[in-house]
């Protein structure tokens, strides 16, 4: 692969998915790209670049799945979740009772275990949500990774990280060397193809956001904005949940820290309130003037 090619295709998957590849992951393209040319019966990246520079749509649609990075678990991190059960969802659950609704998005969705995750952990806590209305979207980038959280089909190996015994038992149906998730559970969240980089209003406004692990491979202006798009998204009480390794200190004043857990973040209506009152003296002093 040239130095033309790599920065062909670092240029084109940040055009197309916001993934903003530092100039010594060279080795990344060649490890994930590789297999999709030999697969597409090409010799090699070069070979791939110019298929695609020749306007090889579904190609390239290919190569950007092939980038974008779908590691997940059940429950990962563990702390998030504990937050939802102990905190997030209580609270809600409170300030909910009169429409007795809760929305729940969770982006990068990946292969469906977060969605899958919470949609158990809304199980357990059935008694407090009886008769409720709950929405659970799980959106991702990638067809392909979506098609395989809706068939809620896991190996032995995916369903040992992360997942307590106890839910595999109560969930879970063996299916030769498969694990599926009972249809009832897969039946609370809706998928969708979705990028962060669009427009996201038509998905409505949420009660929880969880958008882990996937900013961090963003540069900081496309942070910013998808952070702009979200805080637009998210209930005056509602809560962020972002990754170990995310944060919006130096990135954005739209959020504040979520009091006494950390990674989760709400709306900070600071920044709004003290724009009305500066436009309240701004009206003050032109009426003065007048």
């Amino acid at each position: 692969m040239t130095l033309l090619d790599y920065e062909y295709l670092r240029k084109l998957l940040k055009e197309r998915s916001g993934l903003d590849l530092s100039a010594d992951k060279q080795y990344l393209v060649e490890s994930r790209l590789l297999p999709l040319a030999r697969r597409s019966n090409l010799a090699g990246i070069p070979e791939l670049v110019q298929r695609m520079k020749g306007g090889a749509e579904l190609l390239t649609s290919e190569v950007v799945e092939a980038m974008t990075t779908n590691e997940t678990f059940f429950f990962r991190d563990k702390i998030p979740f504990d937050h939802l059960k102990e905190a997030v969802l209580p609270a809600l659950a409170q300030a909910r009772a009169a429409r007795r609704s809760l929305r729940i998005w969770c982006a990068a969705s990946s292969t469906g275990q977060e969605p899958y995750s919470i949609a158990m952990l809304l199980k357990e806590m059935t008694a407090l949500f009886a008769g409720w209305r709950i929405e659970i979207i799980a959106t991702d980038l990638s067809q392909a990774v979506l098609e395989k959280a809706k068939a809620g089909l896991f190996s032995q190996f995916e369903v040992q990280r992360g997942l307590p015994i106890q839910l595999l038992v109560k969930y879970f149906v063996q299916k030769g060397e498969l694990w599926q998730l009972n249809a009832d559970i897969r039946g609370m969240v809706q998928h969708r193809q979705l990028n962060l980089l669009q427009d996201l209003s038509h998905l409505g406004t949420f009660d929880v956001i969880f958008c882990r692990n996937v900013l961090i491979y963003f540069d900081q202006q496309t942070k910013a904005g998808i952070f702009g798009k979200v805080a637009r998204m998210l209930e005056p009480d509602g809560v962020l949940a972002l990754g170990a390794a995310e944060s919006v200190v130096g990135i954005t004043n739209l959020f504040r820290p979520y009091p006494d857990r950390r990674g989760l973040y709400q709306p900070n209506t600071a920044p709004v309130a003290r724009a009305g009152a500066a436009l309240h003296v701004l009206k003050a002093v032109a009426s003065a003037a007048r």
